[in-house]
């Protein structure tokens, strides 16, 4: 039975039984921020079994098919993935809930029921755990199941006894095990196994027996039923829930292995593809042979290579494929770097097998082909996935050959220190140099030492890491381009208003611009500043990308012009140039309006671009960095590739759009939750209290942002995109003006435009932009240039009557030591006719040399040497005789050695060519 019957079946049957059937969650959590990855079925109902929710559309049934990840966090088993028959990074986890309805016998007998009669599993095969306080669920299987009680096995709570948390919801459960002796056909007993559970033959097992066959692998866990039926205390009390709940979980991928009887969870059609894929790129046959197991892997030099990396790349390409669909992005922090974990394990493995060019990517793509239809995002989406997958590959195996080179410096696989076991430990310097140099991050050092049996130095590399980061501090203290955070943050360089020593500094500046306040601290800087506290301020503090406000301080017979505000310890110091000494006392302190209305703008304007790129691109953009200032606004975003013109114009008229619809921009503090939940965009890696900002532009974009904004869309007036370019592997930024600021941009661009039609004399009056004429105009005026180049051309190269130019020079050359020399000044427009006239030359001399010398229309200088082949290969290059040439007039020049260029004074040119007999001559006695 395939992987996508089993899923089909498992939602059908519990439809059947009053369950609504809900789509998976994305792999991030949409509102549980403790959380890295979905990784459970329950984990988009978790507000529904805390009480703080309606079961969703009021059904206290659900079942789902939920994707899930494992690889950062506690589920951090990363490096057994590809070792073991069942760790995965992604996996299918089936799931039926009950929020208040059903309990234990319906659970138990929903299961039994779906296991023996939909799925056929022979009664005989299946054993069971509970919890061994809870009589009740043995009982209950003895009823529903009619499984004796030698087959119902008693665990602890560590085994069978689930809790969310210290405190909060818990319950004992239940688990269904399959025995793989009886349904596998690879199955087979360790070369060194013992004992009671290595008898087939017997119907009862011991307790201990039981638990020993189930560590082997040979009883196979497939289905986990919770029971939510205590709250626990913080005295370790349990009380019983007035509405217990059920939340199971059966693992697609175990299931698969059961009904296609295979022991390991790769050779099931869900990973089949993948490892065939893998297999067709690097040529290698994986050594599985059905009913039989696994044999050894050879390259075709007939070296055994690890078989793991067959099933690495294969789960892999899962974990990257869908992490990507559902938003995560390539990083160095957060969801992105365990994702670019994922994917340099992979690149890894695959170099392993001997590739040294992109590979996941063409395993992601059999992935997407292959659950298309069960998961559409990975189509929807699969121009990203892809374009992502290959450049993260391409930016790992540039660096991954020098960085495993030196691995194999530090854990060579013979080694002789200490055991076989444990053979070492690699340095913290060393894995440091490692992450620095050839970006291998130190997780995946610390998985590369494992499966060799060496130790990581964690704590020197965290010293070292440290190390660079102070160094990297200090150099930006020794530019002073600004205030040291640790500096400014020291309390000891202050002095206090001890009236107002405890007054936080409140920031007024969302309401008004200008506020009467009190001077609470005053601070001198070395740089000859003076850095004020205020009581009240209406002075914005740099974060979240938008700069800080500049302004002005009056107080008694003082002022501070204000150029810079900082934070420290949630206080805001502004920092400027006094007039005189500051006092404690009242001051008055203002913003320029003019200067605020600009950043508001362009902040604002971020947010509708940001919305805008999602739409038009795709939502695997997220924002990577911005600026928002009064001048401009910046907003980098990960992307691949350029964005094309008609992208850009479409991003552009959908800002503007939002310009003028005239939208509200709403301002409203709610939980961090709350706002996610409801669609608010928070940044991958940021980090948010319980109480966010979130600011809403009605239909067109929700973010949470502690930033300055306009209070209707209005406001902006107009909004001009002025740049599109790369600035890093898979990111992109885009520079933009609004309101005057875009005003005064199209105006510079008329004038240009008005500047370039007065010379065209093309009229630019009316209604019309004359953008059509000046296009035409200009096409006639290229198509001449181009007629005139081709007729230069020909007539320097002597044209059908053989009597131009290049034929006119070459028929004056000189013999120089043997050689043929020209050097001539030249009537030429530019460089490249220059060099035109010098291939026509040399074409035209045969054998020899040609200095030439012109003055260009741009008023430079230019020497051009060319030499033929047969004097090259006696010596003569064109750029040493260039080189030379223009040496003697204090010119430079260089090229290739059959043409070469200088650029001289105008002046000097005469001088420089009169030189070039005597050079010639020289080098060619040299040689």
């Amino acid at each position: 039975m395939l992987a996508a019957d089993i899923r089909a079946r498992f939602l059908a049957y519990f439809a059947k039984n009053g369950h609504a059937v809900r789509p998976s969650s994305a792999l991030v959590p949409a509102d549980d921020p403790t959380l890295l990855f979905t990784n459970a079925g329950m984990v988009q109902f978790k507000k529904v079994f805390l009480g703080m929710e309606e079961a969703p559309d009021g059904k206290r049934r659900a079942t789902t098919s939920q994707k899930c990840v494992r690889a950062g966090g506690k589920h951090n088993d990363l490096e057994q993935v590809g070792h073991t028959a069942r760790h995965h990074t992604f996996f299918e986890m089936l799931g039926n809930f009950s929020f208040g309805d059903y309990f234990k016998r319906e659970a138990i007998r929903f299961a039994w029921e779906f296991v023996t009669e939909d799925l056929k599993i022979p009664r005989e095969h299946l054993r069971v755990t509970v919890f061994h306080e809870d009589d009740e669920a043995r009982q209950l299987w003895k009823e529903e199941a009619g499984l004796p009680d030698n087959r119902i096995y008693g665990l602890g709570a560590k085994d069978n006894f689930w809790q969310m948390a210290d405190t909060g919801p818990c319950g004992p459960c239940t688990e269904i095990y399959v025995d793989l002796a009886k349904m596998a056909a690879d199955w087979a007993f360790p070369a060194d196994a013992s004992g009671e559970w290595t008898n087939t033959d017997l119907v009862e097992y011991s307790l201990d027996a039981f638990v020993e066959v189930a560590e082997a692998g040979r009883f196979l866990e497939i289905w986990n039923l919770v029971f939510m039926q205590f709250d626990r205390q913080p005295d370790g009390t349990l009380v019983p829930l007035p509405q217990p709940s059920v939340d199971t979980g059966a693992g697609l991928e175990r299931i698969a292995a059961v009904m296609q009887g295979v022991t390991n969870n790769f050779h099931t059609d869900g990973f089949r593809p993948l490892i065939t894929k893998v297999e067709e790129i690097v040529g290698i046959k994986y050594p599985y042979r059905p009913g039989v197991g696994l044999g050894k892997a050879h390259d075709a030099s007939g070296k055994e290579i690890d078989q793991a990396s067959f099933r690495v790349l294969a789960d892999h390409a899962r974990a990257v494929g869908f992490l990507l669909a559902d938003g995560v992005f390539p990083s160095n922090d957060g969801r992105g770097y365990v994702l670019r974990r994922i994917l340099r394990r992979a690149v890894r493995h695959a170099w392993l097998l001997g590739r040294r060019e992109p590979t996941l990517v063409h395993v992601v793509e059999t992935l997407i082909e292959s659950m298309r239809d069960t998961y559409p995002e990975l189509h929807v989406r699969r121009k990203h996935i892809l374009e992502t997958t290959r450049a993260e590959e391409e930016r790992f195996l540039a660096t991954i050959d020098a960085g495993m080179t030196r691995f194999e410096e530090m854990a060579p696989e013979s080694s002789t220190q200490g055991s076989s076991r444990l053979r070492g430990t690699i340095s913290g310097e060393d894995a440091f140099r490692r992450y620095d140099t050839f970006g291998f991050p130190i997780d995946l050092t610390e998985l590369m030492a494992r499966e060799r049996g060496y130790l990581v130095d964690i704590s020197g590399f965290e010293q070292a890491l440290a190390a660079q980061r102070k160094q990297s501090q200090e150099e930006r203290k020794s530019k002073q381009l600004t205030v040291s955070a640790d500096d400014f943050a020291d309390p000891t360089q202050w002095t206090h208003d001890q009236q107002h020593a405890e007054a936080l500094g409140r920031f007024v500046g969302y309401e008004v611009i200008e506020v009467d306040s009190v001077v609470t601290a005053v601070r001198q800087l070395t740089d000859g500043r003076v850095a004020v506290m205020l009581r009240e301020t209406p002075f914005y503090a740099e974060s979240g990308g938008q700069v800080s406000d500049q302004g002005e301080i009056r107080g008694d017979g003082w002022s501070v012009s204000v150029t810079e505000v900082r934070k420290m310890d949630g206080r805001i110091a502004a920092i400027g140039t006094a007039t005189a000494e500051v006092t404690f006392g009242r001051a008055h302190a203002s913003v320029p309006r003019e200067r605020r209305n600009d950043t508001e703008r362009h902040h604002t304007a971020t947010h509708l671009l940001h919305a805008a790129l999602r739409k038009v691109l795709g939502e695997h953009v997220h924002q990577a960095g911005s600026l928002v200032a009064p001048d401009r606004l910046r907003f980098d975003f990960t992307h691949h590739g350029p964005v094309t013109a008609e992208q850009l114009a479409a991003i552009e008229a959908d800002v503007n759009a939002g310009v003028w619809a005239s939208a509200p921009v709403t301002i409203q503090e709610e939980s961090y939750t709350d706002a996610v939940a409801r669609g608010a965009m928070a940044l991958f890696g940021e980090k948010y209290g319980d109480v966010v900002r979130v600011v809403e532009i009605p239909r067109l974009s929700v973010e949470l942002c502690g930033g300055t904004h306009v209070r209707n869309t209005s406001e902006i007036g107009l909004v001009r995109i002025v740049s599109e370019s790369g600035v890093a592997a898979g990111v992109r930024r885009i520079e933009a003006v609004a309101g005057p600021r875009a005003f005064h941009f199209m105006a510079d661009r008329e004038r240009a435009l008005l500047q370039v039609a007065a010379r065209l004399k093309v009229p630019m009056s009316g209604m019309t932009s004359g953008g059509e004429q000046i296009e035409k105009k200009l096409d006639g005026l290229l198509d001449e240039r181009k007629q005139l180049e081709k007729r230069l051309e020909e007539a320097m190269r002597g044209g059908a009557q053989g009597g131009g130019l290049a034929q006119q020079l070459a028929a004056k050359a000189n013999d120089v030591a043997g050689t043929r020399l020209v050097a001539s000044r030249v009537a030429v427009p530019d460089a490249k006719a220059l060099q035109a006239l010098g291939d026509a030359v040399r074409e035209a001399l045969g054998s020899g040399v040609a200095v030439l010398g012109a003055a260009l229309a741009d008023g430079k200088g230019a020497l051009l040497a060319v030499a033929t082949e047969d004097v090259r290969e006696r010596g003569l290059r064109a750029d040493a005789i260039v080189r030379e040439v223009a040496a003697t007039v204090g010119g430079r020049g260089g090229g290739k050695p059959h043409m070469a260029q200088a650029g001289v004074e105008v002046a000097q040119l005469d001088s420089a060519l009169a030189a070039a007999g005597e050079i010639v001559s020289r080098l060619a006695d040299a040689k």
